[in-house]
């Protein structure tokens, strides 16, 4: 029987428990998210065309019979989010299927047709973001995240919510295990090379005029390769360190060098930084620290930093 609330101060109450549930479990979108990109969801409905029945998207993904109903569940929650959306509704033919007293016979049930939105658009092609989804969403990070409360008990400056959680800041950790290197790497390129296509269109002007430019800490050059489509006689130089520089692509128009950003920049006639802001609070590299909120980092400051920039782009 449903509960009628007659009470205005007990119905905000139950408004507030909602509430209350809704965030402690909104975490469960992102492992859903998690999911689809482990599933390949969004490949086996492009597969179809750009939309397709529970049947056809199981049959192209590794999901074991029995959890088939599951696969249901994850599906709305999905579409509830708006990975996915649900169009119309298919008719298809159920099999028979066998019940406690005899056998039932198949017939024609509606079925939901899920297709792609312009969220889940952005999982499938040559220009998408599953690399970095994949990385924001793997272990390393999420895990981070739980120890948030804690580190909000020490002064600053102390470890980062990475370095907290693992023990070691993130580029080390990438420096000594490879699969963790080539995750951020290809989440980097992932990134890169859709944001700067969208740069360049809206914000090409600033690129006009400039003879060199320097991509600090601008990884495979994913960035730096846009930018020297776009502006051929622009000379583009990535800087990074030296076993990001190792796995550098070769054949391209960029120059590669090795070096630390906190230590020199070469000279260029501008410098190029990109920063991920989702990135700033769960890894306090030096650079995202500095970029996010101005304040001093353990190797440089803020204003520091810039000027050393400002130096070297004139030397």
């Amino acid at each position: 029987m449903a509960l009628t609330v007659k009470s205005t101060d007990d119905h905000a109450l139950l408004n507030a428990e909602h509430e209350l549930w809704a965030t402690t479990f909104s975490y469960i979108k992102s492992m859903a998210l998690k999911s689809a990109l482990d599933l390949r969801l969004a490949d086996a409905i492009h597969h179809h065309g750009g939309a397709a029945t529970l049947p056809q998207i199981a049959a192209r993904v590794t999901v074991h019979p029995s959890k088939i109903p599951c696969l249901r569940r994850l599906m709305r929650t999905l579409t509830v989010s708006g990975v996915f959306s649900v169009v119309q509704q298919q008719d298809v033919v159920v099999p028979a299927a066998s019940v406690s007293n005899g056998t039932c016979n198949g017939g024609v049930a509606a079925e939901p047709l899920y297709a792609l939105t312009p969220v889940s658009r952005l999982l499938v092609g040559s220009r998408n973001l599953v690399s970095i989804i994949t990385m924001l969403l793997s272990p390393n990070f999420v895990t981070s995240f739980l120890g948030i409360g804690a580190w909000f008990e020490h002064s600053l400056p102390d470890p980062c919510l990475f370095t907290q959680a693992h023990g070691e800041a993130l580029w080390t950790m990438a420096d000594r295990d490879a699969t963790f290197d080539a995750l951020i790497n290809d989440a980097m390129v992932s990134d890169s090379s859709f944001i700067m296509d969208i740069a360049i269109r809206e914000c090409g002007e600033v690129f006009q005029g400039i003879g060199s430019l320097m991509d600090v800490g601008g990884g495979l050059g994913a960035a730096a390769q846009a930018i020297s489509g776009a502006f051929p006689s622009l000379e583009c130089t990535v800087m990074d360190l030296d076993h990001v520089v190792a796995k550098a692509p070769a054949g391209t128009d960029v120059n590669y060098v090795v070096g630390d950003m906190f230590e020199s920049v070469p000279p260029a006639d501008a410098v190029f930084l990109k920063v991920n802001d989702v990135m700033t609070f769960n890894q306090n590299s030096d650079m995202d620290l500095i970029i996010s909120n101005g304040n001093p980092s353990p190797k440089l400051s803020f204003e520091k930093y810039f000027t050393l920039m400002e130096e070297n782009s004139k030397s």
